[in-house]
């Protein structure tokens, strides 16, 4: 009676599962891993003008360098690892950034050329590139300083609108004045009314 239960069981889990899921999932978990690459030394890169993008020119294949991930394309597949060495992850998908490497990159690097003005590029070593990225990993993190209003600029107003009451009190004791600048209190020495305003003639 179990082992019927058991084979009935069996049955409408593979009549409810469709077929092509279970494709997806065995071809999603049978994708090779590309070959580490063998490199005697960390491999130097350039920077490829207007593009935020490093290659390794020396190497065989392409071995880019962006957002703190170092990318390669083996067999129409895409891969990306925080190893140069090995640890290569498949990546769905072709990474946004290649979009902007030129196809005949490496024609241009040979020729000094990019776009049609000369390429005077930089070797940069491996503890360089982490030195560049670390900073702006850092400059990413720190927090934007928020201006204060005592640092803020002129404020402006158009005629019409809202004005600050502070500004409002000011313009309405200058018209009281007509135009005069407000006195200052007069000091012990100076002779006047016992509230600081001016002194009575008799």
């Amino acid at each position: 009676m179990k082992k019927l239960l058991f084979k009935t069981m069996l049955l409408a889990l593979a009549i409810s599962v469709p077929i092509p899921t279970i494709a997806q999932v065995s071809v999603h978990i049978g994708i090779p891993l590309p070959p580490p690459i063998v490199i005697s030394a960390p491999p130097q890169v350039i920077l490829l003008p207007h593009t935020g993008v490093y290659v390794a020119p020396d190497l065989a294949v392409d071995l880019f360098f962006f957002d703190g991930w170092w990318w390669r394309s083996w067999e129409g597949r895409w891969y990306r690892s925080q190893n140069y060495r090995s640890g290569w992850a498949y990546y769905h998908g072709v990474p946004a950034f290649h979009g902007r490497v030129p196809p005949r990159w490496r024609d241009d690097y040979r020729a000094h050329r990019w776009n049609g003005h000369e390429f005077h590029y930089q070797r940069l070593s491996h503890p360089e590139l982490q030195q560049i990225w670390q900073r702006k990993v850092r400059k990413q993190s720190r927090p934007q300083p928020r201006m204060s209003p005592q640092h803020a600029g002129p404020e402006r107003y158009q005629a019409g609108g809202p004005q600050p009451q502070g500004r409002t009190l000011q313009r309405d004791v200058g018209r009281s004045q007509q135009g005069r600048p407000i006195q200052q209190r007069p000091g012990p020495q100076q002779s006047g009314s016992p509230h600081g305003g001016p002194g009575e003639r008799r």
